[in-house]
């Protein structure tokens, strides 16, 4: 097989124009839409009716790190179920305890509660488990109640976008609209303000230090599906459409790299300059806390982080997590050093307006697929 470097050469010396001509057509990378089934159709699950696959879907459509999707649901009896975290889909090497799954379960109990409203039901949840380590960690119950008129369409079309950032500050509007859901635990550091530009070089530092730890650049590159066969298997991890690697960039990586490419020096390089330059995008910083940093806690600012990050596309605001800085323990060490106790940051988030607001792609599984009985 012709060596990569030597292929690109060959193809750009042609002057083929990558994107127009046959080479590229079919090998557009996959989204989520283009796994739904026929007609948005919903699957038949045993023990569980439309309404609950409805509920559920939605539930799924929560973010996570690596797009992990670390959830299942136990069925125990009619809309009467344990949610909790699944250990094939932790990552241990830069959530070894759990923070992060847990905030993502958060996220899922809110999407699942706002459908069920939606539906006509009123979701009554209990957190079960005493440590961030047991696997089943939210009791929920369903009850016919009032319907909500919340618009669905909100969990549908949320989406993590990383790039098209504006440099603009975000109107205090917008702040304050945003920060409702978080009550007080919300804080905004606009770009070029002296606490912003140390956010920001945090945040390109610990990537970097994550990118050279050897354990943790092999867990990302087990939740790489850069061929469109993985990514139809799996249904879950990072597509190059997720992490907006589009035209010939993301054609070439889908025909030619694998997961030992994400492990190289060469990669791990283009990484680190790409988060910089997204670094310095956009109109600031976002850091979420919490109250403590037990079970409950997590799964209620998680809950909060999502009902927030559902208002941000009618604000035409972006949401980019950048979590590394809280994952690597110099990251923390640093906020330790220069904070009381008090402030317990969960996520670190970058914010800005956009141009154009594009699609959800990042994929989801389908709910028989997180189904326990």
């Amino acid at each position: 097989m012709m060596h990569r470097r030597e292929f690109l050469r060959t193809i750009l010396a042609g002057g083929l124009v990558i994107g127009t001509g046959s080479l590229m057509s079919g090998c557009k990378a996959i989204a989520r839409n283009d796994l739904q089934l026929p007609g948005g159709s919903l699957e038949t699950i045993p023990g569980l009716d439309e309404t609950d696959v409805t509920i559920l879907h939605h539930a799924s459509l929560a973010p996570s790190g690596h797009n992990s999707q670390p959830w299942f649901v136990k069925a125990l009896e009619p809309k009467n179920w344990i949610i909790g975290i699944d250990p094939q889909r932790r990552l241990p090497a830069v959530d070894p305890k759990n923070r992060e799954a847990l905030l993502s379960i958060g996220a899922f109990i809110e999407n699942l509660s706002i459908a069920a409203g939606a539906m006509g039901f009123q979701a009554h949840t209990e957190v079960i488990a005493n440590t961030p380590v047991e696997e089943e960690i939210v009791r929920v119950s369903l009850k016919k109640g009032k319907h909500t008129k919340y618009p669905l369409k909100r969990i549908i079309t949320r989406r993590t976008v990383r790039g098209g950032y504006l440099p603009t500050e975000i109107r205090s509007k917008e702040v304050n609209a945003l920060s409702e859901p978080l009550k007080d635990r919300l804080f905004y550091f606009p770009r070029g303000t002296e606490h912003a530009q140390c956010i920001q070089e945090g945040a390109i530092e610990y990537f970097r230090v994550q990118s050279y730890r050897a354990e943790a650049q092999k867990e990302l590159s087990e939740w790489m599906r850069l061929k469109t066969a993985d990514a139809k298997k799996h249904r879950n991890g990072l597509t190059t459409e997720s992490m907006e690697i589009s035209s010939f960039a993301g054609w070439f990586l889908r025909t030619f790299f694998d997961k030992e490419d994400v492990m190289k020096e060469s990669f791990i390089k283009r990484g680190i300059d790409k988060v910089a330059k997204q670094a310095a995008e956009g109109g600031g910083w976002f850091i979420i806390t919490s109250k403590g940093e037990g079970v409950s806690d997590l799964i209620d600012t998680g809950r909060r982080f999502e009902r927030m990050a559902l208002k941000a596309r009618e604000h035409k605001l972006g949401i980019h997590p950048m979590t590394q800085f809280l994952e690597e323990k110099e990251g923390r060490e640093v906020i330790a050093k220069n904070h009381d106790e008090s402030m317990i940051p969960q996520f670190i988030l970058r914010v800005g307006y956009l141009s154009n607001y594009p699609d959800p792609v990042s994929l989801r599984r389908p709910v028989s697929w997180f189904i326990r009985t």
